[in-house]
């Protein structure tokens, strides 16, 4: 499997005092030497972490693969047109959450509420809608959806040929009793993916204890991990974290 990489709390850290220390191009670079797949980062409406400048300077990296995270709206459809990053993966966005609470409810029916002038359609037309000028510019598109055969086909009639699938439940459940019952949904989830021949990768709350059983998904293209390799980096220091990490979903 391969590993992104998300650097959103380094900027958190550093946002915490107004400053530039710590720097999230310089830990793009050192996370670039690793030999890491991409680096992930989510540009929020409220700009809690990571800001525009921080996503110009880290695209700017050569021969470094950036995926932005982004709310569905026209602001950030603009801006990814106009940076042209590797790859933008499609996040529902609440102000009021600490961190992304579910996947984007793809299959729902409810009007989108997010970008300006929408007419009423599904969730799954707006998507495709909004979509499309993105992958007509040679940028991968992917969608955070939970791991439900519903969300996968709404996915999949969207056009989209990848999916990052939540692993927020099964991580909340290791070590519970219904560990399991979250893991069998998760491999379920991946293997139907699979079969109607969408890229699958996998992440949100992945930590060096819960990692492992990801190796019993066939087929799972990378890992996008965050928040667990920024805390292991704050005592061991950010390349011998990264590198932890890989050995574990190597």
């Amino acid at each position: 499997m391969l590993l992104g990489v998300n650097i959103d709390h380094i900027a958190t850290l550093r946002n915490a005092r107004r400053g530039s220390e710590p720097d999230v191009y310089t830990a793009a670079l050192w996370a670039s030497k690793c030999g890491i797949h991409d680096i992930t980062m989510h540009l929020r409406e409220d700009r809690r972490h990571i800001k525009e400048d921080d996503v110009r300077k880290v695209c700017s990296i050569k021969d470094l693969k950036v995926t932005l995270e982004m709310a569905p709206t026209d602001e950030m459809q603009a801006f990814v047109l106009n940076v042209k990053p590797y790859g933008c993966c499609i996040v529902p966005e609440k102000r009021q959450e600490i961190t992304t609470e579910c996947g984007f409810d793809v299959a729902g029916e409810k009007i989108p509420m997010m970008a300006d002038n929408v007419m009423p359609q599904c969730q799954e037309q707006f998507i495709a809608k909004f979509i499309k000028p993105i992958l007509d510019a040679g940028i991968v598109v992917s969608l955070f959806i939970d791991p439900d055969k519903k969300q996968i086909d709404s996915a999949k009639e969207t056009g989209i040929k990848r999916i990052v699938l939540n692993t927020t439940p099964y991580a909340n459940a290791f070590g519970k009793e219904n560990e399991e019952d979250e893991f069998q949904k998760l491999k379920s989830a991946a293997e139907y993916a699979q079969s109607l021949g969408l890229t699958v990768n996998a992440g949100h709350g992945l930590t060096y204890h819960n990692v492992q059983r990801m190796h019993e998904i066939k087929g799972l293209n990378e890992l996008d991990i965050g928040h667990a390799i920024i805390a292991r980096a704050i005592f061991t220091g950010l390349e011998p974290a990264i590198i932890e990490m890989k050995r574990l979903i190597l």
